[in-house]
């Protein structure tokens, strides 16, 4: 998130709103992170990550989101000389309350940063532990060429020990044997954006046949030119193989839109019949890191809330 007015005596990133608007016109994934890791200087204390976390579940709220689960990045935070705490506590303070505050569930996901190495995914994992009871699971994302997931298999065994589930973001930029490492040899219950494994017949069975579910982000794809307009995204394809796949939001601040809207909109982009939003909300359910009691508790919620637009 971008702030063009100065704050905690950070000066803005880019001088006038038609540069930074410029800088919105990523080339690729490093583009973005470029612009990304630029524009989080200005989160300084607590307080900034505590009014960052609000204004993103205010706008969740608005988008009819009742569960979401949050990635963040602590090494990006720890390199530019932040305690774990100084960000970790902002966040939580505002992600324990999510339910009595805005009526959504809600949990952590603590990602690494592949592009930083194993040394600095050690350290984050290290500064994390204190807090583990408030992370549900890790990640792995940021620059996926040139860095396998099997490199970060000792982290992600370190993770598994502390009781943290585990996904990863795999075939967005990087080809489908990446997806099948992250399975492999990271031992991840979920897929990050997944786009590719369509390339890879002997992969879709797999992903079809053991359930494995895909999170897919529409507008970042298409903004990181991993797929060229939103009409040619292959989602809908994805979803005739028989994939658990799900239409979620990335970093909706940078790439043009929260949930529903992607949702929205690559729905109409491919001419996906009710049907298919049906399933999509379906699949974010399952593929969500509940309990079965509140797995079935929002699916029945769901199943309602279609019915009752049925009947209009």
């Amino acid at each position: 998130m971008l702030f063009f007015a100065r704050r905690n005596g950070i000066a803005p990133p880019y001088p006038t709103v038609e540069a930074a608007r410029a800088a919105y016109q990523f080339s690729d994934l490093q583009s973005f992170l470029d612009l990304y890791y630029r524009g989080m200087n200005v989160l300084r204390t607590e307080a900034d990550f505590a009014d960052l976390a609000d204004a993103y579940f205010q706008k969740a709220k608005a988008q009819g989101v009742v569960h979401a689960e949050i990635f963040f990045d602590p090494q990006a935070h720890l390199a530019r000389g932040l305690t774990f705490e100084t960000f970790f506590d902002g966040l939580w303070s505002v992600v324990s309350r999510s339910r009595e505050r805005y009526g959504i569930t809600s949990g952590l996901i603590m990602c690494f940063l592949r592009d930083l190495g194993v040394e600095s995914a050690h350290n984050a994992v290290t500064a994390a532990l204190p807090h583990a009871e408030k992370i549900i699971a890790v990640g792995l994302d940021s620059a996926e060429m040139g860095n396998p997931p099997a490199i970060y298999a000792e982290v992600f065994e370190r993770a598994r020990i502390a009781g943290w589930r585990c996904v990863a973001h795999a075939g967005e930029e990087g080809p489908p044997d990446y997806i099948r490492e992250a399975l492999d040899v990271l031992q991840v219950e979920r897929i990050d954006h997944g786009v590719r494994c369509l390339e890879d017949p002997a992969l879709v069975a797999r992903l079809r046949s053991e359930r494995i579910p895909l999170t897919v982000c529409p507008f970042s794809n298409v903004k990181l030119r991993v797929v060229r307009e939103l009409r040619m995204h292959p989602l809908g394809t994805m979803l005739a193989e028989g994939l658990i796949a799900t239409c979620n939001s990335d970093d909706p601040a940078y790439f043009g839109g929260y949930v529903a809207d992607n949702l929205r909109d690559i729905c109409a982009a491919l001419a996906l019949p009710p049907q298919a939003a049906a399933t999509l909300a379906r699949n974010s359910f399952q593929a969500a890191f509940l309990s079965p009691q509140q797995k079935a508790a929002y699916l029945a919620l769901l199943e309602a809330s279609l019915t009752a637009v049925e009947q209009k």
